[in-house]
């Protein structure tokens, strides 16, 4: 049953061995008995993934436990650490022996109610490992996919440790070794900053990264591609990367205000540590690897949540043409929801956002989150008169709760709030965590105020609290300023979408704006996670004119792209109305486009360079393509052979014009259609910053 699964070797302990002679992956698997625990005699399992073409090993050689990863091969992963240590317990890992193994494999496929693909495909072998230092147990579970490694650690209630014992976890010893570090490519941004993760990505020399969020993105120099995460993140802290030494990326867990790491107590489950690996950049964003190592969904019938498109009151106080408190310039009002909402019938759109209608806005609110009330409008919005208003015209009040970081107080409010909501037919809530120093104000059971990070084990709570509360009422919720992505949406199909990069408001004040290079880095590295809320579809590209610092570096095109190729199930058409009004046949590809689709598939990209994403819209035959490149001008030539070959085509394509230029040019574009089929291909011409959005009409 297990062949080709998993090598079993014993050896005696030698210091000088080279434990790289130890991959065999074309032995057959042997049974796996009792094996010896204490003594000279070490052990190393292999296990491989199904395509055989990865192959994990893990070795209790040098006394303590340490894995190592094969690809095509080659080594990937040098022998890295694996372990955990407590503030009562000391170290697990020096000393640890493998005990005893059993291996498993699976095969299935599994549907999703919403998302990039609707089947997933989940085939895997797993490893499970019981360690020992002759008095406490700890359990290593491993599965080897097509595209990756995920490995989590788990300790179980025993003798020595009884169910609820409490536990304080003080580092993890977990290693990333990564060979000729100053000749592979990272691309990264800082951990534990001011702002969450809204920086711009840098690109450098592996050997250069000092503290890194996840995912982390990197190319070997013979070229393979690897993003380092985590999976099913859940009453634990957020995993960072260290890098100690060069090429040494050791796990970095984001402490409580008390410096510890992860409170909990015995039977805990870590999240899953993964590793993505693929031949070439594109391998990358094809990987699914992260939603399978989560949980299905524990909600039940999730019906109720609806991907969609949305407009909103958003832009104009980005570019201070509104404010999000009250005064005569106040965005939230019913007078300017309604238009909103007479905008998004009259052009099919699904909902109107609506942000700063609710008390607590006026003055400091970036500092006061205390000051929010999350149920009681300003006198100048009706609430119950705007969803009725938006109900007769088939278009939804998407609400809004911005904590400014206060998340105590956001929730004693949440219950009511959340109900004030379910009462008037709101179905999905953006909540926002603003606070400055990246840091959370809480406050504890005895009063105290208490600062916490955003990525830390108290505020993965808070998130997800925030979700299943929201469940509740049949609401669901897109995170700003949120933990970072790990495949939670499997499991709780209402966390329908999120921020945790920097979006396009960056370009309205950000200092420096958006770079070209931005939207096509953050497939290869935020978007690994999973959905990103961007709110693309900005059409006044330069509203304080084409030269100063404070636009839009794009081309009018490359917005279009942007709804394809940075996924989401829930969409904005960003800019303000009027804006549209202008460029009502571009407009028409935002109109047209879904967000919710049959299967996805990435078809050409380099990590910071350019992409090119081709997606199939669900229950319909249609399908479309965006690509988009960085601040140099390139051509792509694109097979069309995803394409149903019975079928033909009528290509609707809307590129860049031959003069066009972000910079100096970036309306020049062109409208054409073309009858097609899967054996033709497409040569794409992309404009500095610039961009192709495609729909294949199926005739």
């Amino acid at each position: 049953m297990f062949s080709n699964l998993l090598t079993h070797t014993r050896h005696i302990n030698s210091p000088t061995r080279n434990r790289h002679n130890l991959f065999t992956p074309s032995l057959l698997a042997l049974s796996i008995g009792s094996l010896l625990s204490t003594g000279a005699t070490a052990q190393t399992l292999n296990l491989s993934s199904p395509d055989k073409q990865i192959v994990l090993s893990l070795s209790d050689d040098t006394g303590r436990p340490e894995y190592q990863i094969h690809f095509h091969g080659k080594t990937v992963i040098e022998p890295s650490r694996l372990g955990l240590v407590f503030a009562s317990l000391g170290e697990l890992g020096q000393g640890l022996r493998i005990k005893s193994s059993h291996p498993a494999s699976a095969n299935k496929k599994w549907q999703q109610p919403w998302g990039e693909q609707e089947w997933v495909k989940d085939q895997h072998n797993q490893l499970s490992v019981v360690l020992t230092d002759g008095k406490i147990d700890l359990n290593l579970e491993f599965k080897a996919f097509d595209d990756g490694i995920g490995f989590r650690y788990h300790l179980a209630a025993q003798n020595a440790l009884p169910a609820n014992t409490p536990l304080a976890i003080t580092d993890e010893l977990t290693e990333f070794n990564i060979g000729q570090s100053d000749k592979a490519t990272a691309w990264w941004i800082p951990s534990r900053g001011w702002n969450r993760y809204e920086y711009l990505y840098r690109t450098s020399a592996l050997s250069q990264v000092d503290r890194a969020h996840t995912p982390f993105t990197f190319k070997l120099v013979d070229g393979t591609h690897l993003s380092i995460h985590e999976a099913a993140l859940v009453n634990f802290a957020s995993m960072t990367l260290d890098q100690q030494r060069d090429g040494k990326l050791k796990a970095d867990l984001t402490p409580w205000s008390d410096g510890i790491r992860v409170k909990t107590q015995a039977g805990f489950y870590t999240p899953w540590r993964t590793i993505q690996i693929a031949d070439k950049a594109t391998g990358l964003l094809n990987s699914h690897l992260i939603l399978n190592l989560n949980e299905p969904n524990k909600l039940g019938d999730v019906s109720w949540v609806k991907p969609g498109k949305y407009v909103g009151i958003w832009w104009g106080m980005h570019l201070n043409e509104n404010t999000w408190g009250s005064g005569p310039t106040h965005g939230a009002t019913t007078s300017e929801t309604k238009r909103y909402m007479d905008f998004a019938a009259k052009y099919q759109f699904d909902g109107v956002l609506v942000e700063g209608w609710n008390q607590g806005w006026d003055g400091d609110w970036f500092h006061n989150g205390d000051q929010f009330s999350f149920t009681k409008a300003y006198d100048d919005f009706d609430l119950p008169a705007i969803t009725a208003y938006g109900a007769k015209k088939g278009v939804r009040l998407i609400g809004h709760h911005e904590t400014a970081g206060s998340v105590t107080h956001y929730r004693k409010q949440m219950n009511d709030a959340f109900a004030l909501y379910e009462k008037h037919g709101v179905t999905q809530v953006k909540t926002g965590y603003v606070a400055d120093g990246g840091q959370i104000k809480r406050i504890d059971e005895n009063g105290i105020t208490r600062h916490e990070w955003h990525d830390g084990q108290f505020m993965v709570g808070e998130y997800l609290h925030s979700v299943t509360e929201a469940a509740k009422h049949h609401i669901s919720i897109n995170t700003h300023e949120p933990i970072k992505d790990t495949g939670l949406r499997r499991t709780y199909p209402n966390w329908i979408s999120r921020e945790g990069a920097r979006g396009q408001e960056y370009n309205a004040w950000g200092s420096p704006p958006n770079s070209p290079e931005h939207t096509a880095m953050l497939p290869f590295t935020r978007m690994l996670a999973g959905p990103m809320d961007f709110t693309p579809g900005i059409f006044d590209l330069a509203p304080k004119g084409l030269d100063a610092e404070n636009r839009v570096q794009t081309t009018l095109m490359k917005q279009l792209a942007l709804y394809v190729v940075l996924y989401s199930p829930i969409q904005m058409a960003a800019d303000l109305p009027r804006n549209y009004q202008k460029h009502l046949d571009a407009f028409q590809f935002i109109r047209d486009v879904p967000t919710d689709w049959y299967q996805s598939i990435a078809l050409a990209g380099e990590v910071g360079d350019y992409v090119v994403f081709a997606r199939q819209a669900k229950d319909q035959q249609d399908w479309y393509l965006g690509a988009l490149t960085d601040e140099n001008a390139r051509q792509v030539k694109v097979k069309l052979d995803f394409l149903d070959p019975n079928k033909r085509y009528q290509a609707q394509i809307y590129r860049d014009g031959a003069k066009a230029d972000w910079k100096t040019n970036p309306y020049d574009y062109v409208i054409e259609t073309k009858e097609v089929s899967a054996k033709n291909s497409l040569t794409l011409a992309l404009a500095s910053s610039g961009g192709t959005a495609i729909r294949f009409k199926a005739l």
